[in-house]
C-alpha cells in the first residue's frame, strides 16, 4: 500500500479539521462555492467526486458485464438491504431515540423535523461515493455498475413513495431534476469517458498502458475525496461548531444504523457465500447514502435551517470516517470470503 492509502483515515482527519477551521475563517469563500450550484447539486463538489470514480470506470470491462446475471445473488442483497430494510430501519431509530430516549432533551417539532432527516437519508442508498469504496475494497468495478444501475432506476420510482409512506406525507416533492442529474454527473458521464479512455489505452489488450494510467490517477481519486471532505465540513463548520450537542444527539443513532445494516448485510453475504470483491460492494451501497438527494429533499420540504436538514447534514459527517473503518473491516476481513 502507498502513503496515502496506508494513512487514508489520518488524512481524513486532518481533512475535517482543516475544512471546519477554514470554514470559520473565511466562510465567504465557502459561500462563494456553495453558490455555484444547479437543481440543488454543488458543481464543485460534483467535480471532486467525477474525479475520485473516474479511474473506476476506467476499470470496467464492458466485455465481461454480460456475465454479471450469472451471479444474482449480489443484486439481490443490495435490492433487499436498500429497499426492503434500510429505510424501515432508519425510521425506527428515528422515533425510539427521538420520542423516546432522547425525548427529554429535544422538543417535540424539533424531533419530528430530525426524525424526517434521517429517514430521507435512510431512503436514498448510495450512488457516486460506492465507487470509491468499492475500488478501496478492490470491488468487481464491472459488478458495481451494475449494481449502482439497479438501484439507480429502482430510486427513481421508489424513493417518492417509501419516504413519503415513513414521513407520513401524502404529495411529498422530489426534485427530479437534482436526482436525474446527480445520476447523470456521477454514473453516465464519468462512465462515458472510462469507456474511451480505456478503449484508447488498452487497444493491444495487454493492459500495461491502462495499468500505468491507473496507477498516475489513484493519487488524484485520493486527494478528490481529501478534498470533499474540506469542503463538506467547511460548508457546516458554523452549524457544527453552534450546535455541538444536537450533532451528537443525531449521531447517535445515525452510527447505530450505518455498523448494524453493514453488520447484517456482511454477514448475509457470507452465508450467501458471495466472493469478497462482490460482497464489499454491496454491503457499502446499502452502508452509505445518497446524501445530495436527501439534503436537497429536506431543504425542500422543511428549509435550509430545519432539524431536517442539519440531520441529513449530519449524515454526511458521520458518512466518511465511519465508511472507511468499514473499508478497513472488509479489507481485513477478506479471508471470511475464502
Amino acid at each position: 500500500m502507498g502513503l496515502f492509502d496506508r494513512y487514508l483515515t489520518v488524512w481524513v482527519g486532518l481533512a475535517i479539521v482543516v475544512g471546519i477551521a477554514a470554514g470559520s475563517l473565511v466562510p465567504e469563500v465557502f459561500a462563494l462555492v456553495a453558490g455555484l450550484e444547479f437543481a440543488h447539486v454543488n458543481l464543485v463538489i460534483a467535480l471532486l467526486i467525477w474525479l475520485m470514480i473516474y479511474p473506476m470506470m476506467v476499470q470496467i470491462d464492458f466485455s465481461s458485464i454480460k456475465d454479471v446475471g450469472k451471479k444474482p445473488k449480489g443484486l439481490l442483497l443490495t435490492i433487499v438491504i436498500n429497499w426492503l430494510i434500510k429505510p424501515f430501519s432508519m425510521a425506527l431509530l428515528g422515533w425510539l431515540f427521538f420520542k423516546g430516549i432522547f425525548a427529554d432533551w429535544v422538543d417535540p417539532s424539533t424531533a419530528t423535523e430530525y426524525i424526517a432527516g434521517m429517514i430521507l437519508l435512510g431512503v436514498a442508498p448510495c450512488t457516486a461515493m460506492v465507487f470509491v469504496w468499492s475500488q478501496l475494497t478492490k470491488g468487481d468495478a464491472n459488478y458495481t455498475l451494475v449494481q449502482v444501475s439497479i438501484n439507480d432506476v429502482i430510486m427513481i420510482f421508489a424513493f417518492a413513495p417509501i419516504a413519503g409512506f415513513l414521513l407520513g406525507v401524502s404529495d411529498i416533492k422530489v426534485p427530479w431534476n437534482t436526482l436525474l442529474l446527480s445520476v447523470v454527473l456521477y454514473v453516465v458521464v464519468p462512465l462515458i469517458a472510462g469507456a474511451i479512455t480505456r478503449k484508447k489505452l488498452d487497444k493491444s489488450n495487454d493492459h500495461s498502458r491502462l495499468n500505468q494510467f491507473l496507477a498516475t490517477m489513484k493519487p488524484w481519486s485520493i486527494i478528490g475525496l481529501l478534498a470533499t471532505v474540506v469542503l463538506l465540513f467547511g460548508f457546516q463548520s458554523e452549524t457544527i461548531l453552534a450546535k455541538p450537542e444536537a450533532i451528537v444527539l443525531i449521531a447517535i443513532p445515525l452510527l447505530i444504523q450505518t455498523y448494524g445494516i453493514f453488520a447484517l448485510a456482511y454477514w448475509l453475504a457470507k452465508r450467501m457465500r458471495l466472493p469478497h470483491n462482490i460482497a464489499a460492494p454491496a454491503c457499502m451501497i446499502g452502508t452509505s447514502n445518497f446524501f445530495e438527494l436527501a439534503v436537497a429533499v429536506a431543504i425542500s420540504l422543511f428549509g435550509l435551517h430545519s432539524g431536517a436538514a442539519l440531520a441529513t447534514v449530519v449524515g454526511v459527517l458521520v458518512e466518511v470516517p465511519v465508511m472507511l473503518s468499514l473499508v478497513w473491516f472488509a479489507n481485513r476481513t477478506r479471508h471470511w470470503f475464502s
